[in-house]
């Protein structure tokens, strides 16, 4: 059952896809209709999940779960992962690769494979106050606190 986001508790249980490019706003657009109809049907156990979305940058798709309501199950969580991985085939993207890293470079966002990072490091392209996207966050309050954090403040310290 999909709710507004902004009415989800902030211990809501959240996932995190990042693109590894930018969707159009025609693509937003479709992403959008298909993230609403799957999460009116989404259900663990039968019982719906009272659950929600944003979509941010044209490069991110976050889908939480108010965990009190009913909790996300294995399969549940399936569904959800084989929902993302129908949206990677429709639009060519890659979504579930957790080995690449997106940052801001000035007001552009940047998506390179963590080795790719790595060396940008190195280069002092990228330094500890770059901001960085941590798709680590568990919760909606993290994600409020910690999802876009200068790299110093996210697991991305370990590279500097």
């Amino acid at each position: 059952m999909y709710v507004p986001f902004e009415n989800l508790p902030e211990e809501s249980r959240i996932w995190i896809y990042q693109s590894n490019r930018k969707f159009s706003d025609a693509e937003f657009s479709e992403i959008e209709t298909a993230l609403q109809t799957f999460l009116e049907g989404w259900a663990a156990h039968g019982t719906n999940l009272e659950s929600s979305y944003q979509l941010k940058y044209n490069r991110f798709i976050i889908i939480s779960v108010n965990q009190d309501v009913q909790a996300a199950t294995g399969c549940s969580i399936d569904s959800s992962v084989e929902f993302i991985q129908s949206l990677e085939q429709k639009y060519s993207v890659d979504l579930l690769d957790k080995m690449n890293v997106t940052f801001k470079l000035g007001e552009h966002i940047a998506h390179k494979p963590l080795i790719d990072f790595k060396k940008m490091v190195k280069d002092k392209a990228v330094t500890e106050n770059t901001i960085v996207f941590n798709n680590l966050v568990n919760n909606i309050e993290e994600y409020n606190e910690s999802w876009e954090v200068p790299a110093i403040d996210s697991w991305h310290s370990r590279f500097f």
